[in-house]
């Protein structure tokens, strides 16, 4: 397996759909203000999905929106060959993958630049509330690059991060648009809720109970 990872690591910034930029280099900032210009190559929508993993949300969304640009963030590369070597074999134009720090999404992507964000299975960080995706800190890196009024969506099987964001929409005064406690047996028809990650299906395996809550900037 080191071996295979190893590889992957290697290959990763030669794949054509995909970007990395663990550090950042103000003589090469990437397509910041560009991604739709430059890497599309086509005027859409840009959606984020953060911490992507190997990426099935950013490619179920593509195949969902093919008027809709996505693109799939994380800084673990190995996971996100994945996600980019299978958009490729599908070939899906209007997916990306960027390997790189969330916290350091401005340097990467211009003002307003972003139309929504997932969140998806992210690590609900127990003991560290500062390092989930919905706390307040993260909350101000997605503003920098959102639109005003753009939507984030989270979806879970934790109740921690699931009950903790919904304090933080309640404290930022930010505005809820859907609150569902149970997935997949209120929305079992829902076309984007019921793409499924390699994560989700071992909580559901578990027999764990997968949430969703939808809210605006």
């Amino acid at each position: 397996m080191p071996k295979i990872k190893e590889e992957r690591m290697e290959e990763l910034p030669k794949l054509e759909n995909t970007l990395v930029y663990t550090d950042f280099d103000e003589d090469n900032p990437g397509p910041k203000g560009k991604w739709n210009s430059e890497v599309f190559e086509k005027d859409q929508p840009i959606v984020l999905e953060l911490a992507c993993g190997k990426g099935e949300y950013s490619i179920g969304l593509a195949q969902l929106y093919p008027d809709k640009n996505f693109v799939g963030l994380d800084i673990k590369g190995n996971r996100m060959w994945v996600g980019a070597t299978e958009a490729l074999e599908k070939n899906l134009d209007n997916v990306r993958f960027l390997r790189c720090y969330i916290d350091h999404l401005d340097q990467f992507f211009g003002k307003a630049e972003v139309d929504e964000a997932w969140i998806v299975f992210s690590d609900p960080y127990i003991k560290k509330e500062r390092k989930r995706l919905t706390a307040p800190k993260f909350l101000e890196v997605y503003r920098k690059v959102m639109k005003p009024g753009a939507v984030i969506n989270l979806k879970t099987d934790s109740d921690v991060l699931y009950e903790y964001t919904k304090e933080i929409i309640d404290q930022e005064g930010l505005e809820l648009l859907d609150d569902e406690p149970n997935v997949h047996k209120n929305r079992p028809d829902n076309p984007e809720l019921s793409i499924i990650t390699y994560y989700e299906s071992m909580h559901l395996e578990k027999g764990k109970t997968i949430k969703y809550l939808k809210f605006r900037m």
